[in-house]
């Protein structure tokens, strides 16, 4: 790396650090937060004040891994993002703050933001 160059996961963390300043997530609205790597995406339900996590949905579990076989990554973002809203809902969470992670909102992080919006999430 040049010296003064900044990589894409340098920048990326500069913007997660800078939304998560203003991005709490409280018991009446925990924080839905966002992490895709290459391969995989992960989504937690997160109660910053107690500092718990309440819910959590990834790629990896066997609920979506039997439901993946050969599927693009927006669709098996869109399986984690039904999960995770099933879940949180069903653990009496309504409303979310929505955490990207410094990620643009285009592509898989808006296909599980979409699908946690359409199983009943509100952010």
């Amino acid at each position: 790396m040049v010296r003064g160059t900044k990589t894409n996961k340098f920048r990326r963390n500069a913007r997660h650090i800078r939304v998560r300043r203003r991005i709490k997530g409280i018991s009446a609205r925990p924080r839905l937060a966002i992490f895709r790597s290459l391969s995989h995406v992960y989504a937690q339900v997160i109660d910053d004040t107690q500092g718990i996590t309440l819910v959590a949905a990834s790629s990896l579990e066997s609920d979506v891994r039997t439901q993946v076989d050969g599927k693009p990554k927006v669709e098996v973002s869109k399986l984690v993002g039904a999960l995770v809203a099933r879940r949180a809902v069903e653990k009496g969470v309504s409303t979310v703050v929505f955490d990207r992670g410094g990620h643009k909102y285009h592509g898989r992080i808006k296909a599980l933001a979409d699908a946690a919006r359409q199983g009943g999430l509100i952010f």
